[in-house]
């Protein structure tokens, strides 16, 4: 039997409960497949494809029509797990209208069970406005990649008391959006940990602490595939990277010396039909 899907209710009585659960990144069906075998209970198909899979230097290029095309597989090899779809930017910072327009398409030619999209108090209107339309949405606090030039960077946020005391401030805000989640990135462990304390909705820390209700980590990166760059908050589970690029350089080799393909990948003929060729 496999994995049930579970439903946000049963996220936020996990934090009722103090009981964590895990999310990771999928951009095609193979990932998703591998995840659907494990107990993680939600999956982000993040924009951070933009730069895992696509090979761009930042989420910004990435497009509506590239998120709606990796969503699809992700859902068919995983229908026992949650599956979260990123608003990439440009998608909800023109209008209200755009915002549920795009989260309709994530949903509906998508196949997500909610969206996700980044900002605190100047995406509240849109965040309600969503959600009294019927799309989940899930918050995005700290570290938003989307405006991360506007922060100066790849940076830690929220290390100063203003700084920490907006992003409380945010989280509330989207709470009372309507939002049934935030995503903390790169925010100081005891803010986290306020913020986790003060809101009724479960907080998803990616480099942001243990306190989280939940983690959240990008699949290649804790697999050791993605090595352009590994930031700190990563921990790595295995070396896949190194055990690949040692896979394909035994098959380059095998095929130069011919011990590949041998008789057993090789198929035959019946004798009599070999001699009728001659």
């Amino acid at each position: 039997m496999g994995k049930t899907k579970m439903s946000i209710p049963q996220f936020k009585e996990f934090k009722l409960q103090r009981k964590k659960f895990r999310m990771v990144t999928a951009y095609d069906i193979a990932f998703a497949a591998m995840v659907e075998k494990t107990p993680i209970e939600m999956i982000l198909v993040g924009d951070s494809l933009g730069m895992v899979v696509l090979g761009y230097d930042s989420t910004v290029p990435v497009t509506m029509d590239d998120m709606v095309h990796h969503i699809k597989p992700v859902v068919k090899g995983a229908p026992g797990t949650f599956i979260v779809g990123d608003l990439p930017f440009g998608s909800y910072n023109v209008s209200v209208e755009d915002a549920i327009r795009n989260g309709n398409r994530i949903m509906k030619e998508g196949g997500a069970d909610a969206v996700k999209l980044e900002g605190g108090k100047n995406v509240l209107h849109i965040v309600e406005a969503m959600v009294n339309g019927g799309i989940p949405v899930m918050g995005h606090l700290g570290l938003t990649p989307q405006t991360a030039t506007q922060l100066g960077g790849f940076k830690v946020q929220g290390k100063d008391a203003a700084a920490a005391r907006q992003l409380i401030e945010d989280a509330k805000g989207l709470e009372q959006a309507g939002a049934f989640a935030i995503v903390l990135e790169c925010v100081p462990s005891p803010v986290a940990k306020l913020i986790t304390d003060e809101i009724a909705i479960p907080t998803i820390g990616i480099g942001a602490g243990p306190d989280c209700d939940a983690q959240v980590l990008v699949t290649q990166d804790l697999l050791g595939i993605f090595d352009r760059f590994v930031p700190k908050f990563v921990k790595q589970y295995a070396q896949l990277n190194r055990q690949i690029v040692e896979a394909l350089n035994l098959y380059a080799q095998e095929v130069v010396d011919g011990t590949f393909p041998g008789p057993e990948h090789s198929f035959g003929m019946k004798e009599e039909d070999l001699k009728r060729l001659y």
